[in-house]
């Protein structure tokens, strides 16, 4: 079966399509992404401009098109930490569902992790052993660990390269004594999140994924990705501490020439580099190994998990049965909607 995964982030809209079967290697067919950097589009009191508004319902209407075009028989629609934490979700959700007929879906960032989490799972296989897994988004970091597919360990702080770059640099490049105050404020933050970790024993495997981990170990030396999925790419904590000294003293233009830099990434660079580094000083962590499989590939794996051996969805549908986590890590009963519906280019 065809399907399509539209993903709305902080900084773009990405459209998906793979085809699949239940049990197959998800294969990409296309792939298009539109930069709307909706968190940098929330005003004072959180919500999402009109501007903002306008640009996601036309954007989802547009990703609409472009899905039936290529034949998809259904679109899985989810958005992260910009519109989930906007002031104004559901008011901008129903606008999206009233205008595009499309069913956008906030994600927590708890099923950010565990979703992502299944996709490195089934990346690597069962001889990761005791998984960690880590995802620096443009609104959050989401970390997860377990020796199942479904982890143990499901976390997720605001401390996005996105977010760090708006609220804690007002220089181009930051200050240092930006700098400086960063990092001490980020092993303040992530000194809890070491300590629960840590009561689940040392990892077997350690594993980042996004694209600010796929550009910061570029640019120490990882293969490019025409090299394809499967060459082994790594980012030591020596070779990150190095880039750091070079790229913060680097403006967002003179980033965006690097390789491996996507223009519309680069003036949040240094502080999705920051966070990777106080991530990995915090969990004791020498070098981290970059899986190409992400969220997007974790919903497509969970939606053909929940078929019934002909593409159509199990009688509960593919949403996930997911699970909330209390502070302390421990699951509690409850589900939650993480994606939505649409086939044969009718609304669903």
């Amino acid at each position: 079966m065809r399907l399509g995964v539209l993903d709305v982030g902080s900084n773009t809209v990405h459209l998906l399509v793979v085809d699949a079967h239940r049990g197959a290697h998800p294969t990409p067919m296309h792939s298009e992404k539109t930069v709307l950097r909706l968190a940098e589009q929330l005003t004072k009191h959180g919500e999402l401009s009109k501007s903002g508004e306008k640009a996601l319902v036309d954007t989802v209407a547009a990703a609409k098109k472009s899905a039936a075009a290529l034949g998809c028989e259904e679109v899985m629609a989810f958005a992260t930490s910009a519109v989930r934490e906007a002031t104004n979700s559901a008011k901008v959700l129903r606008k999206v569902l009233d205008e595009t007929g499309i069913e956008l879906q906030a994600l927590s960032g708890a099923d950010e992790a565990r979703m992502t989490f299944l996709a490195v799972r089934r990346w690597f296989g069962w001889s990761a052993g005791n998984l960690l897994v880590l995802d620096i988004g443009g609104g959050s970091l989401e970390v997860a660990m377990g020796i199942d597919e479904e982890p143990v360990l499901a976390e997720s702080l605001p401390l996005g390269a996105g977010r760090i770059t708006r609220t804690r640099f007002s220089h181009d490049p930051p200050s240092r004594g930006e700098l400086d105050e960063t990092v001490d404020w980020l092993e303040d933050q992530l000194a809890p999140l070491a300590q629960k970790v840590a009561r689940w024993g040392r990892p077997d495997r350690v594993v980042a994924t996004s694209k600010t981990f796929r550009s910061l170990a570029r640019l120490t030396g990882a293969a490019p990705s025409d090299e394809g999925p499967r060459v082994r790419r790594t980012l030591s904590q020596t070779a990150l501490r190095q880039l750091i000294a070079f790229i913060s003293r680097m403006t967002a233009a003179d980033l965006a020439e690097l390789e491996g830099v996507s223009a519309s990434r680069a003036h949040q660079l240094a502080g999705g580099a920051l966070v990777a580094q106080a991530a990995m000083r915090a969990l004791s962590l020498h070098e981290l190994e970059i899986c190409p499989w992400a969220l997007r590939e974790g919903l497509i794996l969970r939606r053909l998990d929940r078929t019934n051996g002909d593409g159509d969805a199990a009688p509960e549908t593919w949403r996930s049965s997911s699970r909330r986590w209390t502070d302390d890590s421990t699951p509690v009963d409850g589900s939650a909607a993480v994606s939505a519906r649409w086939k044969g280019g009718r609304d669903a």
